[in-house]
């Protein structure tokens, strides 16, 4: 039975962009910088403002196909070992949330765990969220802070701080060859 929120009626987006910006937010807190650099701020800020609503669109959907490509990672790795990603990954993201008031509101954490949930569940996480209407500027910043705790999350279960990146890498060049 198929689903409408089957990832085969999903965009993939600007998958490229949403990497770009999550592997320098790795890097940044990798290098030990936790506050925002307002030069770099400033550089995402013209970035994302060049993009205009197509493009923010695009990379809005980028970000949630590399939730559900990390969340697929993930389920594959904690069933191997016989454990469910869900009960592994939620809480953990959850209160990991829980700790970034600034940045990541109470009241988008729901929203932000049902992505991964959805993701986790073989659903799109765009799609599943779109049934609950457009997404709000308030969710913005905890999309980007969603995917970069997932990546965040494979990068330590491989002990390197490049994988979830590498992985997502490797995966678009494969496309574009195939």
């Amino acid at each position: 039975m198929s689903s409408s929120c089957d990832p085969k009626y999903a965009p993939v987006g600007d998958v490229g962009a949403a990497l770009m910006m999550i592997d320098s937010r790795l890097k940044s807190v990798y290098d030990g910088k936790t506050e925002t650099d307002p030069e770099q701020q400033a550089l995402m800020d013209q970035f994302t403002a060049s993009l205009g609503p197509g493009g923010a669109d695009a990379v809005l959907d980028g970000a949630c196909t590399l939730i559900f490509m990390f969340m697929k990672w993930l389920r594959l790795a904690y069933e191997d070992h016989g454990k469910d990603v869900i009960e592994y990954v939620v809480p953990s993201l959850v209160a990991t949330m829980r700790m970034m008031p600034r940045s990541v509101g109470p009241e988008v954490i729901p929203t932000m765990a049902g992505l991964v949930v959805a993701a986790g569940t073989g659903l799109s996480p765009n799609l599943w969220r779109k049934q609950y209407g457009y997404w709000t500027e308030d969710e913005m910043t905890p999309l980007e802070a969603t995917a970069f705790l997932l990546a965040e999350h494979i990068n330590r279960l491989t002990d390197d701080r490049d994988f979830a990146t590498r992985m997502i890498t490797e995966a678009l060049s494969s496309a574009d060859e195939g």
